[in-house]
């Protein structure tokens, strides 16, 4: 037997055990692996890395210890931090979780979207997503987790915005139950059995028989974790496969408390005197941190990690769900607010990317970043090509520790709808917010004042003044993000 054949063959029963492992409710197969004799010889294309994107649902800026949480510890986290760039000034998309999610997928800021904190509204069929970006470059797609963009039959269909699988649920009334007895399931026709049977394809629910009956037996997050490393397994690059790259979206469903039991256990927090909701927490940030760990063990295993780059973030701050106080382990950090509101604390979250040999280890920075940044990033990661019509900029040159092109002073903005509007902009250091479209600004030096107690709008009519004709030039398709103020951005006037 030659010995491609035989690694063809041991790669299959490894599909096919992964498989039975995971409930097999990703297409645990390698696509593209059946061997065509030709005398042409391939095109050259240049290696690219994998791109594995991982976000949690609710978590905190402080709910790390590398962010300075001291009640219990994510050392799978603090290690990634540790081997890549950590940073301290990202913002999430929106302060609720279905747009936010979009400001991520799309690059766009909440301003430019169509997504509400009060509706899941699906992604419409005209806006292109960092899936369909990487799919049509080269990359093979998946998403493992919650969705909340769009049902089966909506335009926002995750197979109709570029992934080629899915396994998870497409709206936040699936994703709440831990324990569900189905999960979603996207199996095109092109990806093939590992046992070599003929296509398989699959659209709709794939029992979990272990949680039938209501059942407790199979945590869904333990098995969104054991289908990403399957993922890993079966979409690695290789000859096989023409050193095809892949793209995995991550979304776990916690720590966010859903429906009923959360977590299987307390441990290792049973025996704290915290209340049980904050047990309970911890529990649930403490298995994402193993998760994390399990992932990057995986990635090891099958030599992908110095060629996968990892962007670890959550939707957005920290969750009030199931009698949750975020003030006890200071979710939040230092600042004032948590999701749904779009003050620092449901805003600021968490931020870790790593790329082995890429990225230099080791670093922290304070440069504000927001979520529709990650999908030009990614692209000039995939040496793909950007749409123009984007709100985010490429930080590729700083993640490699180089300089950005030039200095230059961001304008952020956020729209939070539901029964009314807030808004909220950042300028530099000043960051202005208000409850309802027309109503007053108040206005907060965050460096100066980062839990925003004390309004200054009334001592710089200039600056909130700056702030609205941005805020009005932000819809001019000529619009730029770097901006050269009229006023200093430090809370300083200019002469």
């Amino acid at each position: 037997m030659k010995p491609n054949q035989l690694n063809r063959r041991v790669r299959a029963l490894l599909c096919a055990l992964l498989a039975v492992v995971a409930l097999e409710f990703l297409p645990y197969a390698r696509a593209q692996t059946q061997l065509a004799v030709t005398n042409r010889a391939p095109a050259a294309i240049p290696r690219r890395s994998n791109i594995i994107l991982i976000v949690a649902n609710g978590l905190g800026y402080g709910d790390l210890s590398c962010y300075g949480q001291t009640k219990f510890q994510t050392p799978n986290l603090d290690k990634l931090a540790a081997d890549g760039i950590r940073f301290t000034s990202y913002y999430a998309g929106d302060a609720a979780s279905s747009p936010a999610r979009a400001s991520l997928l799309l690059g766009k800021d909440s301003g430019h979207l169509k997504q509400r904190a009060d509706l899941d509204v699906p992604l419409a069929a005209d806006e292109t997503t960092i899936a369909q970006i990487l799919k049509n470059s080269g990359y093979h797609t998946g998403l493992i987790g919650e969705w909340n963009l769009g049902d089966e039959n909506s335009s926002g269909a995750p197979w109709r915005k570029g992934f080629d699988e899915f396994a998870g649920y497409l709206d936040p009334a699936g994703a709440e139950n831990f324990f569900a007895d189905y999960i979603f399931r996207y199996t095109p026709l092109n990806i093939p059995d590992p046992t070599h049977n003929p296509p398989d394809a699959f659209v709709g629910h794939a029992a979990v028989f272990s949680n039938s009956g209501g059942k407790h037996e199979q945590y869904i997050p333990d098995l969104f974790t054991k289908s990403a490393m399957a993922f890993a397994v079966n979409n690695q690059p290789d000859a096989f496969n023409h050193y095809k790259p892949f793209f995995l979206l991550l979304n776990f469903t916690m720590p966010h408390a859903g429906k009923g039991a959360t977590v299987p256990t307390d441990a290792p927090f049973s025996d704290e005197s915290w209340p049980q909701p904050e047990k309970n927490q911890a529990a649930m940030i403490s298995r994402l941190d193993g998760y994390v760990g399990q992932l990057l063990e995986q990635l090891q295993k099958i030599h992908q990690d110095s060629n996968t780059v990892i962007f670890f973030t959550s939707d957005t701050g920290p969750h009030t769900n199931a009698g949750v106080a975020p003030k006890f382990f200071s979710s939040a950090g230092a600042f004032r607010g948590t999701r749904g509101d779009l003050y620092e604390g449901g805003l600021r979250v968490p931020l870790i990317v790593r790329w082995p040999g890429k990225i230099p280890a080791g670093q922290v920075s304070d440069l504000p970043l927001a979520a529709w940044d990650f999908l030009p990033t990614a692209t000039d990661i995939a040496l793909a090509q950007s749409p123009t019509n984007v709100d985010g900029v490429s930080v590729l040159p700083l993640l490699l520790k180089k300089p950005m092109p030039r200095p230059h002073t961001m304008f952020f903005r956020w729209e939070l709808r539901g029964g009314e509007t807030a808004q909220a902009a950042r300028l530099g250091d000043w960051k202005a917010i208000r409850a309802n479209d027309g109503e007053k600004w108040e206005l907060y030096h965050i460096k100066a004042d980062p839990d925003e107690t004390e309004n200054v709008a009334g001592k710089y009519p200039e600056v909130i003044k700056f702030i609205e004709d941005t805020w009005k030039a932000s819809d001019d398709p000529k619009r730029s993000r770097i901006l050269s103020p009229p006023v200093l951005t430090n809370g300083v006037h200019n002469p």
